[in-house]
C-alpha cells in the first residue's frame, strides 16, 4: 500500500511539471541613449558638451522681447566705437597699462559683437550698419570728440581716452541695467550681467589712472 502511495504521488509530479506554463524569457533591454549635447557658450566661451540627463535640466530660452532686440542692435553699434578708439591706443598713447586696457577691450568686446550679430541672425533680424545712427545712445562720444582723440598723442591722448572710456562704459552699464529690467531672454541676460561686471571693472581701472596722470 505504501508503494503504491509513492508511486501515485511521483506520477503527479510529473504531470503537474508537464503541464505548468514555462516562464516568458525577459525582453531584452534597449540601450541607454548617451549621445552627447552640445550647449552654446556664453559670449567668449567655448561650446561645452553634456550628458543627456544633464542637457534635459537645461533651462529653455524664453523668446526675446523689443527691450533685447533694441539692447542688442544698440549694443553692437556701441561697442564698434569702443573697438575704433582702443585701436588707436597703440601708436597714440604714452601708459603702458592703458594700452594694455585697450588691449583687453578689444579681446572682451570684439567677441561679444559677434555674439550678438549671430543671436540677431538667429531670430530673423540684421544687425545694424557700421554707419547706423546713435545720437542719444548713452556714453556715446560725438564725431568731434573721435576727432580730436585722433589727433591727440602721448598724455594728452591718454587723458582723453580714459575720460571718453569711462563714459563711453558708464552708458553700457545703464543699457545693460534697462535691459536686465525690461529684457525677457536668457542670454541676453547673460550678456548684460557680463558687460556689467567686465566694465565695471574696467572703469575702476580707469579711474585709478586719470588719478595718476
Amino acid at each position: 500500500m505504501r508503494l503504491r502511495l509513492i508511486a501515485m504521488i511521483v506520477v503527479t509530479l510529473s504531470l503537474g511539471a508537464c503541464t505548468s506554463d514555462p516562464k516568458p524569457a525577459a525582453a531584452p533591454t534597449a540601450p541607454a541613449v548617451s549621445a552627447p549635447v552640445i550647449v552654446p557658450g556664453r559670449p567668449g566661451e567655448a561650446a561645452r558638451t553634456v550628458s543627456p540627463a544633464e542637457a534635459a535640466t537645461l533651462v529653455p530660452t524664453p523668446t526675446p522681447n523689443a527691450a533685447d532686440v533694441t539692447y542688442v542692435r544698440d549694443m553692437i553699434v556701441h561697442h564698434r566705437q569702443a573697438l575704433d578708439m582702443a585701436a588707436l591706443a597703440p601708436t597714440r598713447a604714452e601708459n603702458s597699462r592703458l594700452k594694455s586696457l585697450a588691449s583687453r577691450i578689444r579681446d572682451s568686446q570684439a567677441p561679444e559683437i559677434q555674439f550678438m550679430t549671430t543671436w540677431l541672425q538667429q531670430q530673423g533680424l540684421t544687425a545694424p550698419g557700421h554707419h547706423a545712427r546713435h545720437e542719444g545712445m548713452p556714453g556715446m562720444a560725438t564725431p568731434e570728440q573721435i576727432e580730436a582723440l585722433k589727433a591727440a598723442s602721448g598724455k594728452d591722448f591718454d587723458r582723453l581716452f580714459l575720460q571718453l572710456m569711462i563714459a563711453h562704459h558708464q552708458g553700457a552699464l545703464k543699457m545693460s541695467e534697462q535691459v536686465l529690467t525690461g529684457g525677457s531672454h536668457l542670454r541676453i541676460e547673460e550678456l548684460a550681467n557680463d558687460v556689467t561686471a567686465t566694465q565695471s571693472a574696467e572703469i575702476r581701472r580707469m579711474q585709478e589712472m586719470q588719478a595718476a596722470l
